[in-house]
């Protein structure tokens, strides 16, 4: 039993609570010890305590104190209170929710404890839970319209869309005055009204609602586009039509209203003189317009085409538009329309030139000439109407004309880029950089580019010029904070070029960490939202956090640290990881550990000259705090994620949000294959290898997954059970249990023989099928005779040659730099600088 309190400790435990609301976590640390002096199994005082415990970071004390304090008192719904939201607070949601059901039990009128049970049913997607809580919370207080929007949000979220009407016109019937025309809340809940009415696909009523609704409704512009939308499914073209033009008056740059229109005008494909004029008019009406002269483009043909092409490049390339070539190249699909815009911007060049005999007139701005060989540039190193050779020549024709032009300088960085010259690339993107040092978005793209070149710790010194100076942190720390993805992933591909696994996947788990931040990050806006009245983009947000991994960030992480953790497991480090990444041998773990030593003193070089740097741009801002106080990193270069004794489990946590949220992924459904396959979940490696062969048979990964499939059953289908086997033989449909699989894969190569990657995968298969390695390294170096500008085949053959301890193996490296010699990978390493000063200890 509790025990009973004195109205002076009372008093007290009151003063506890408002401590804690308060964050006055020494007063209320004080205060509790002041009643548990006298009460010492008092179980709420000691559930507060807990509490404010665990709000200065001590969780697994805090626990221990809140389970002593239920055993004092199990029918405290303060206990069980405060039980739930310890587990909250460690992202435990089930348990969380067991311990407020339990804690509503004791104390059904409990508004706080019915609300943070609200909020977690909604934040795991217990939608019948939600609406239980939510009728609960509307009948305890049913003035609120809050209540009766979130019951209506729960029954829509659930799938109810005639129960979420009806509890919104239920309370609408209720108000006993009208209200205000400027209720933001009111307009809200009326629009996501007409939405639940659209969505059950009755238009008409949901027109007539629009209609009654539209004269006093906050939101203009999304009640004209709904009624546009509303009156062409309908069927009702001519109102259709005037509803779109009158969208077209307000802002004639939105593409979409120009192809509504079109669309329910009724005007053919085919038709482009009709639909020009369309475009024609508003051309008219707005003469400084960009959509109405680009749209026609993507549907005229032939003479039409190159009459409108031409007038909107001479345009564009006189105003100096740099995002010319940007808004064109979508055209280049077309193999007329890319050919014919080449030939245009040559036209406009060499006219240009000779009017001002070959002077540039611009000033340094890039207009005119300079604009044209700067759209040409672009043209010829983009993968579609690739020229390399051509690009750099438009390149440096520009820079003679406009020298210190940083669009030059960059896409001259991403021409050696898809030259493989990935230190030439980060060398001109910094020379970019340089000549505009306040602009973010050049410094970023420079940092990146170092990265591509494995210089992580100059990446980091890069991005500090725009951390905050301030920070005790230091960069990095500061660039996890700011969840920069690209720059984790990027940092994190560069670690695993560089043979650092264990850092690698540092950087792949902090990505992963963002995502689940920002899964937990909508747990405030479960509140927020219905008390601010915004419905509707409320619920966009919970459909959109339902596919948040479906994100290509999330995929290009998850794959990099599924890629690593599967070459854990095979190289058998998971006891001996020297940072992850090693092949055994003694004097392979030497390198590794040298390396690993290198890494570590670049990264304290960046974070100290950071420092330094930081301290020179305001000598009187004050110093940053010291180290002491900034939360430490207690595995700072990975090395304890890198010693796993499970990789493949810790490769599956990553890879199933994939499978789950990116099915149509290839990359995705071929990790998936590699992981279940050294798992031996066959039936699962299985969906995984059948998927992608759906996705694309013809893909060279694709099949050597299945011949290897094959392979493994041979020796193993006739220890799996029975019923495990029938599927597999039922669905294994792609290669035959009968199929001489040496034949099979001969076949394979005769008919991709002129595609470098398809003959690597078939080679990885030969090997595979135990053929003589003499032969395959053969093979591998036939692949140099393909005449092809893509060299990654060759870099993934120079790598299967060094996996297999070829002798041959620098001999095909010389021969692949012959081949490309501006591929840095095939270049032998940079001398290091010369040391002015004898290096540190």
């Amino acid at each position: 039993m509790p025990q009973p309190l004195s109205a002076k400790e009372n008093s007290l435990f009151r003063q506890v609570i408002r401590n804690y609301e308060d964050k006055q976590y020494k007063r209320g640390l004080k205060a509790a010890e002041q009643i548990l002096k006298k009460n010492p199994k008092h179980g709420d005082t000691m559930a507060m305590k807990a509490l404010i415990i665990n709000s200065t970071g001590k969780t697994d004390e805090a626990f221990a104190l809140a389970k002593e304090a239920l055993t004092a008192d199990m029918k405290s719904h303060i206990c069980w209170h405060v039980y739930g939201l310890l587990y909250r607070h460690q992202k435990n949601f089930e348990e969380a929710i067991k311990a407020y059901k339990f804690a509503l039990k004791l104390e059904p009128g409990s508004p706080q404890i019915q609300r943070d049970l609200a909020f977690l049913q909604i934040q795991m997607r217990d939608y019948q839970g939600y609406i239980q809580s939510r009728t609960a919370m509307l009948q305890a207080k049913s003035q609120l319209r809050q209540n009766w929007t979130a019951l209506a949000v729960a029954h829509h979220l659930a799938g109810d869309l005639a129960q979420a009407e009806k509890v919104l016109t239920t309370y609408e019937e209720s108000l006993k005055s009208p209200p205000s025309h400027t209720d933001y809340e009111n307009s809200e809940a009326l629009m996501y009204k007409n939405s639940i009415i659209a969505e059950t696909g009755d238009y008409q009523r949901a027109l007539d609602h629009l209609e009654s609704i539209a004269k006093h409704n906050l939101d203009r512009l999304a009640v004209l586009e709904l009624r546009a939308e509303y009156l062409a499914k309908l069927g009702r073209k001519q109102e259709a039509a005037k509803a779109y033009r009158a969208l077209l008056e307000r802002n004639p740059e939105h593409s979409e209203y120009y192809n509504k229109l079109t669309e329910v005008l009724g005007l053919n494909d085919d038709d482009g003189t009709a639909r020009k004029a369309i475009y024609d008019e508003y051309v008219k009406k707005n003469p400084r317009c960009d959509a109405a002269k680009r749209l026609p483009l993507t549907f005229l043909a032939g003479n039409n085409f190159r009459e409108a092409a031409k007038t909107y490049l001479s345009l564009m390339l006189d105003k100096g538009v740099p995002s010319t070539f940007a808004n064109l190249k979508h055209l280049y699909s077309d193999p007329f329309k890319k050919q014919t815009l080449e030939s245009l911007a040559l036209e406009y060049v060499k006219e240009r030139e000779s009017q001002s005999g070959g002077e540039a007139n611009t000033e340094g701005e890039l207009k005119g000439t300079p604009a044209g060989l700067y759209y040409l540039a672009q043209h010829y190193n983009y993968s579609l109407s690739r020229d390399l050779t051509k690009a750099l020549e438009y390149v440096d024709k520009g820079l003679k004309l406009v020298p210190e032009n940083v669009e030059f300088y960059m896409t001259k960085a991403r021409i050696w880029k898809h030259h493989g010259n990935t230190r030439k690339a980060a060398e001109i993107m910094d020379q970019a950089r340089n000549l505009d040092l306040k602009d973010r978005y050049i410094n970023t793209k420079s940092a990146k580019y170092q990265l591509r070149n494995n210089e992580t710790a100059k990446a980091l010194k890069t991005m500090a010029l725009f951390t905050r100076s301030d920070s005790s942190a230091g960069p990095l720390a500061e660039l996890i904070d700011m969840q920069s993805i690209w720059y984790l992933t990027e940092d994190g591909e560069a670690s695993v070029r560089n043979g650092l696994i264990g850092l690698a996947l540092k950087r792949f788990h902090s990505v992963y960490n963002i995502f689940d931040v920002w899964q937990e990050d909508q747990f405030d806006f479960h509140s927020f939202s219905l008390r601010k009245g915004q419905i509707r983009a409320y619920v966009d947000m919970i459909l959109w956090e339902d596919k948040l991994r479906e994100h290509p960030f999330y995929t290009r992480a998850a794959l990099g640290a599924v890629a690593a953790y599967l070459g854990i497991h095979d190289s058998k480090l998971a006891t001996n990881a020297i940072n992850g990444s090693a092949n055994g041998t003694e004097e392979d773990d030497a390198e590794k550990k040298k390396a690993l030593k290198k890494a570590r003193k670049e990264a304290q070089k960046a974070e100290r000259e950071a420092a330094e740097h930081a301290a020179k741009q305001d000598p009187n801002k004050p110093k940053a705090a010291t180290s002491d106080n900034a939360k430490r990193d207690d595995d700072p270069l990975g090395l304890k994620l890198a010693s796993t004794d499970q990789p493949l489990v810790e490769a599956t946590k990553f890879l199933l949000p994939i499978l789950q949220f990116s099915p149509k992924n290839i990359d995705g459904q071929v990790a998936g294959f590699e992981v279940y396959i050294r798992r031996e979940k066959y039936l699962l490696a299985l969906r995984c290898l059948n998927a992608a062969l759906a996705i694309d048979a013809t893909n060279p990964v694709v099949h050597e997954q299945a011949v290897r499939f094959r392979k493994e059953l041979s020796s193993k289908l006739a220890s799996l059970h029975p019923k495990v086997a029938e599927v597999i033989n039922t669905e294994f449909t792609a290669i035959p249990s009968s199929t001489d699989l040496k034949k099979y894969n001969t076949e394979f190569l005769k008919q991709h023989k002129d595609s470098a990657s398809h003959v690597v995968s078939a080679v990885k298969i030969q090997k595979l099928l135990g053929e003589d390695q003499k032969t395959c390294e053969k093979a591998l170096f036939d692949i140099l005779k393909l005449k092809s500008d893509d060299w990654e085949p060759a870099a993934e053959a120079l790598g299967l040659l060094f996996q297999w301890r070829s002798s041959e193996a620098e001999a095909f490296k010389k021969a692949a730099e012959d081949t490309w010699p501006e591929v840095t990978l095939f270049q032998p390493p940079p001398s290091p600088p010369n040391a002015t000063k004898p290096a540190e200890s």
